[in-house]
């Protein structure tokens, strides 16, 4: 694999980026492998990360209180998975399993998000950014909650 500030630069999510950004973005990812199976995150747990999938696929999940847990969407290569570490309380708003080994790369989202507090437009280019992202997922879950659901009237 090419070195994470080489991925990163060439990356669409940070497209536009300056180096600086993107060297500092280098700085705090760290790669990881995780196994089928594996949660990467818990629902409700603390959230002080995010990731970059870079093989394999996690599946995001609304864990029921009984019975099956709701599949939102499954991610593959090249996706962002995370955003509840920009947005206090600071908890994730859902689950993620690998549903096959994995490679991904996590950021430490408490030194990013220290360093967006510090300086406005890094904290502003990467809002924008994980803004789409969090409309992107969150129109999933309610479609997907609404596929399930399928109550008459409602789309």
């Amino acid at each position: 694999m090419s070195s994470i500030k080489d991925y990163l630069s060439s990356h669409a999510f940070f497209s536009g980026l300056n180096d600086d950004f993107i060297e500092f973005l280098a700085d705090s990812a760290t790669k990881m492998r995780i196994k089928d199976g594996e949660s990467l995150f818990k629902q409700g747990e603390r959230a002080d990360k995010f990731y970059l999938l870079r093989s394999g696929q996690i599946s995001i999940q609304v864990p029921a209180l009984m019975g099956p847990t709701l599949d939102i969407q499954t991610l593959g290569e090249d996706q962002i998975l995370g955003w509840s570490w920009l947005i206090s309380p600071y908890r994730w708003s859902f689950q993620a399993r690998a549903v096959e080994d994995s490679e991904v790369i996590e950021f430490d989202g408490s030194a990013i998000l220290e360093r967006c507090e510090k300086d406005p437009a890094f904290g502003y280019e990467l809002f924008k950014r994980f803004a789409a992202l969090m409309s992107e997922r969150l129109d999933a879950a309610r479609q997907k909650m609404m596929d399930q659901w399928d109550p008459p009237g409602f789309a």
